[in-house]
């Protein structure tokens, strides 16, 4: 069980990508074998990839492998590196907590407003409600990096005896 906690994005990449893959090439088939493409894939394709940026996000959080300038925070003393290490996730958790709330105002609009999509014609929010949750998850995954860097820093400390 900790392991579908610990590695669901990871999981639901997967299963994205698989079916992703499977519609871009039945779309090929049935275009090349029929002259006609299935108008739906476009749009199916184009939120599955706004899914698996989200969730290709958290993962890359939790191990910490978003793009960083690290040379600075490496120069620095160790006291430093906490110092910047808190400021760095206070406003990496205020972006993405402010992500999280603007994408769900999104998702209430779109509900409110009945919004459809534009090939499938079901609502459009469908599309949309991945997104704060996915915002939600990165941020979570983002704080377990700091308390694991937290910990190495105050581990590679020297203690008085």
């Amino acid at each position: 069980m900790s392991f579908i906690l610990r590695d669901a994005e990871k999981i639901a990449c997967a299963v994205i990508f698989l079916a992703m893959t499977a519609l871009g090439f039945v779309n090929v088939v049935v275009r090349y074998t029929t002259s006609y493409s299935l108008a739906p894939s476009e749009e199916l394709l184009t939120n599955g990839f706004l899914l698996l940026t989200i969730l290709g996000a958290a993962i890359a959080a939790r191990t910490g492998d978003h793009l960083a300038v690290t040379l600075f925070f490496e120069l620095l003393p160790k006291p430093l590196r906490k110092l910047v290490l808190i400021l760095a996730g206070i406003l990496s958790i205020a972006l993405l907590a402010l992500s999280a709330w603007f994408s769900w105002v999104l998702v209430s609009n779109q509900i409110s407003s009945g919004i459809r999509s534009y090939a499938l014609q079901i609502p459009a929010w469908y599309y949309s409600i991945g997104m704060p949750f996915g915002f939600a998850l990165i941020l979570i995954r983002y704080v377990q990096h700091i308390l694991d860097t937290w910990k190495t820093l105050s581990d590679e400390e020297p203690r008085h005896v």
